[in-house]
């Protein structure tokens, strides 16, 4: 069975099930997906997301109701709960930043506590072994037509820790991430950096799944092809997704002064051969005991269009796209 086939039965497993428990007045249910037994669905005009209660919390299915699922779902986690060892599952996870192989893959395979607040949904984990705790709020806007994703990480440790909270959409193979450049200042206008680029050590920039753009950059994701990464400080606060013929934008916060994990990137895209990751991080904060690290996402599927291809083209496409759908 394909990883596409098997992906597509996971989730009318979940979706074709009738509901467990209605949430009449909010336009949330409780159903069953993709082999667990509890996951929350959210809808908006269109668009629909799914949630997952018994692990997580995973938002593992995000697109137009009928549609496919604009997230990667990982086939062999989907469905399994329990035990110690790390599972990606797919979908939007929230982890802590910058990476570690001890506090950022701390296992999140046991059920979420969840309840209904002011119209939005908050899931929130036991804390780890390190002591941190992770709430996720989901809130719909009709009127906006997007998703308000609220991440906070709650240090309940002895001491206080630094860290990042790092926002990851695990996007479905074969689509492409597009990302602005800082905007065009000619010398000498300005003559300090305008942003941070960020290589990891696995980075070819001679791959051609890169396009470097005079304004725009994309990573496309190529079934069978091995990592690439890259990071960036982006000010405009927005990054995009196109596939399926559908475009999911991103928006996420710059502030002005603040300090960024991996050397000042507050947004980051990695690709392997199966997804392409689209990522963006809060800064980085001293957390006493007590206290929380907080960073917001707004999602928007704008569906049934294409980028430009063009390089000029694109950034304007981006940009009108953006500022009419806000944080």
């Amino acid at each position: 069975m394909s990883r596409a086939t098997a992906c597509e039965r996971a989730r009318q497993s979940g979706l074709n099930r009738p509901p467990v428990l209605r949430y009449e007045t909010s336009g949330m249910e409780i159903i069953p997906y993709g082999g667990w037994k509890r996951a929350a669905r959210l809808v908006c005009g269109d668009t629909e997301l799914v949630v997952t209660l018994d692990i997580g919390p995973r938002i593992i299915r995000y697109g137009v109701i009928g549609g496919p699922n604009e997230f990667s779902e990982i086939p062999e986690d989907m469905g399994a709960t329990g035990g110690t060892h790390y599972r990606f599952y797919g979908g939007h996870r929230l982890w802590i930043g910058p990476e570690d192989e001890q506090r950022t893959l701390q296992p999140d395979n046991d059920p979420v506590q969840h309840r209904e607040e002011n119209g939005a949904l908050v899931l929130r984990t036991a804390p780890d072994r390190y002591g941190m705790q992770k709430e996720v709020r989901i809130a719909a806007d009709a009127a906006a037509g997007r998703f308000v994703i609220d991440h906070a990480i709650e240090n309940h440790s002895a001491y206080a820790v630094e860290f990042a909270p790092w926002s990851l959409s695990v996007m479905a193979g074969g689509g492409e991430c597009l990302f602005p450049q800082a905007p065009f200042v000619p010398h000498p206008d300005r003559v300090l950096p305008a942003r941070p680029l960020v290589l990891w050590s696995y980075t070819d920039m001679a791959e051609p799944r890169w396009t470097w753009g005079k304004r725009v950059i994309r990573l496309r994701q190529v079934a069978g092809k091995g990592p690439q990464k890259v990071g960036a400080l982006v000010t405009q606060g927005y990054a995009a997704h196109a596939n399926h013929g559908n475009v999911f934008l991103k928006r996420f916060p710059f502030i002005e002064g603040a300090t960024y994990p991996d050397m000042g990137c507050n947004f980051e895209t990695f690709t392997n051969a199966d997804m392409l990751e689209v990522e963006s991080l809060g800064p980085l904060q001293r957390v006493s005991p007590g206290a929380r690290a907080e960073h917001r996402e707004a999602w928007y599927l704008l569906k049934g269009v294409q980028p430009p291809v063009e390089d000029g083209a694109c950034a304007d496409w981006l940009e009108a796209a953006a500022k009419d759908r806000p944080l």
